[in-house]
């Protein structure tokens, strides 16, 4: 099953971090988030991988062709150009073949997918954004998937609040305080399974959160997968600071290829 992953991004609120770069490209422990999410759907069997470049997507191209933060350990690049614009990366453990996709400069997220169709054959596929990072088992995603049959499923994730929360009684006095409790609704996960029908429900223009999903789920064509262990997404800089403070101290749980 191919995985697409959503590179385009600009990061605007990682400028700290990602003017010069796009955010995919944003370290954690040395090593670009891409690479990150490219070894947790590896670690699950996944390595066909279809990049939809955007902003900076050369940079994204140079740094797995070139860059030896990529390349460390045993491995090659075999390069095919014959066949379109494509690498496959020999990793001794992972064996990635790699498409980059020219998705437009400011495609929104539905429209990159759209662009990518002719790489997708008949055949289910994987869609996630460059940003997030997850302990979830991405096989059991693919088998939930094929079980229910739907034209999409969503990875739904009941992340904590970012602020406390408190109960507050009408005379002004705090009855309870909580400490950035867990939220009582779930949300977009960002890791979905496809099948090749979704391509009906998008074009160009698409943002993917929007129309597409709200018509899928009016049509009862989308499905949830809950995920209740880690998920985080690496939006902000101070994001950013977070995982790079997990993975230092050994508490990175996205880390599932070293289990």
């Amino acid at each position: 099953m191919k995985v697409v992953i959503l590179c385009g991004g600009k990061g605007t609120r990682l400028r700290e971090k990602a003017e010069e770069i796009p955010k995919v490209l944003v370290e954690i422990g040395g090593r670009p988030i891409l690479w990150h999410i490219m070894k947790s759907f590896s670690a699950h069997g996944f390595h066909e991988f279809i990049l939809c470049l955007g902003h900076l997507g050369q940079k994204v191209k140079e740094s797995l062709i070139e860059d030896s933060g990529w390349k460390r350990g045993d491995c090659r690049l075999q390069l095919r150009p014959a066949e379109g614009p494509r690498v496959t990366l020999l990793d001794s453990p992972d064996p990635w073949d790699i498409v980059f996709a020219d998705t437009g400069l400011e495609t929104n997220t539905g429209g990159r997918i759209k662009r990518i169709q002719k790489y997708v054959q008949d055949e289910d596929f994987m869609v996630t954004y460059g940003d997030g990072l997850s302990d979830l088992d991405l096989g059991r995603l693919a088998e939930f998937h094929g079980r229910h049959r739907k034209i999409a499923t969503v990875t739904a994730v009941n992340p904590s609040s970012t602020f406390g929360i408190m109960s507050v009684e009408d005379d002004g006095r705090v009855s309870a305080f909580q400490e950035k409790p867990r939220l009582g609704s779930w949300i977009n996960g960002g890791f979905f399974v496809f099948r090749r029908d979704v391509f009906d429900y998008l074009d160009d223009a698409s943002v993917l959160e929007r129309e597409p999903l709200q018509r899928l789920a009016r049509d009862g064509q989308l499905s949830a997968f809950r995920h209740e262990g880690f998920w985080a997404c690496m939006d902000t800089y101070k994001d950013n600071l977070m995982l790079n403070q997990m993975w230092e101290t050994g508490t990175a749980r996205w880390k599932v290829w070293s289990r």
